[in-house]
């Protein structure tokens, strides 16, 4: 399968999902594997030769049927490989509440409320600001607004409101486990202003409590560290899908799957072990808010 795999630029609703792209992977180097070419898949699945290319490239999503075709032609009989493509072709007709704001927002920030979705664990390197899932509404407000000032306050409104939905799978029945590395620029830097970022720091004390939430604070005094090119993402995926990492671009998300992402899990690694122990973290927190106070 593709190592990267890039989300829909900012400005482009309409681009391929990140769910497609997997799937259209799959089959192309299933295609390969078997030694046949696009024509020769096409007339076995009754398609044209730029359809099957479009499958293959995720900008067209695969119906079960012509799935099960593929497999037919390609001479695979592994029951579990079956069943696992199956399940990526139903996963791409499947709708979600996020669907419900696909007009308002990139088609990478999309991909990603579904990477959540599918999560069973979420590892977060964040310098810049406190992870989306971890914000109070408040600073969610006042980060959206500065990063979208030319934007109407309904549509200000509405991305609030997405950020605050998505933070409901921290709730869910099969609970999601979530580790954060935090710089400490982003703990000190006041957003929204001190009673703002004072409620956002007893909100991740708060949080830190959690068994299934754990905060680390990654002090100034750790010097340089193990991701000096920025934030990264680590997402832990149930079946089918494979790990993934993300790593934000001024063009749009980039996803790494998990045989490429090796690096970036032993930086996350070094960065958790230069940052602050949880309890010492918590403290570090409390010591800010008492200060603000």
């Amino acid at each position: 399968m593709l190592k990267s795999l890039k989300g829909a630029p900012m400005a482009d609703h309409r681009g391929p999902t990140l769910r497609a792209q997997w799937l259209g992977n799959e089959l192309r180097e299933m295609r390969e594997h078997a030694g046949l070419t696009l024509k020769e898949v096409a007339e076995y699945i009754r398609r044209n030769s730029s359809t099957v290319s479009r499958f293959e490239s995720g900008t067209l999503p695969v119906r079960v049927p012509e799935v099960l075709a593929y497999l037919d032609i390609c001479g695979v009989d592994d029951p579990d490989r079956r069943a696992k493509l199956k399940t990526m072709s139903q996963e791409l007709f499947r709708k979600g509440w996020w669907d419900g704001y696909a007009a308002d927002v990139a088609g990478s920030l999309i991909d990603r409320i579904w990477l959540e979705s599918r999560a069973t664990e979420i590892h977060y390197f964040q310098p810049v600001a406190v992870p989306g899932l971890l914000q109070t509404r408040e600073y969610a407000a006042a980060i959206i607004r500065c990063a979208n000032s030319a934007a109407s306050s309904q549509q200000i409104d509405r991305w609030i409101e997405l950020r605050m939905t998505r933070q409901q799978l921290l709730d869910r029945e099969a609970r999601l486990r979530l580790t954060a590395v935090i710089d400490e620029g982003v703990i000190r830097r006041l957003v929204g202003g001190p009673a703002v970022m004072r409620a956002q720091l007893t909100h991740l004390i708060a949080l830190s409590e959690r068994p299934d939430i754990e905060i680390r604070i990654l002090p100034f005094e750790a010097g340089a560290h193990a991701s000096p090119d920025g934030q990264f993402d680590l997402f832990r995926m149930a079946e089918p899908y494979p790990d993934v990492a993300c790593m934000q671009t001024p063009s749009g998300a980039v996803y790494v799957e998990a045989t490429a992402a090796v690096p970036l899990v032993a930086a996350y690694d070094r960065l958790r072990d230069a940052a602050l122990s949880t309890s010492d973290s918590i403290a570090h927190l409390a010591d800010l808010v008492t200060r603000m106070e």
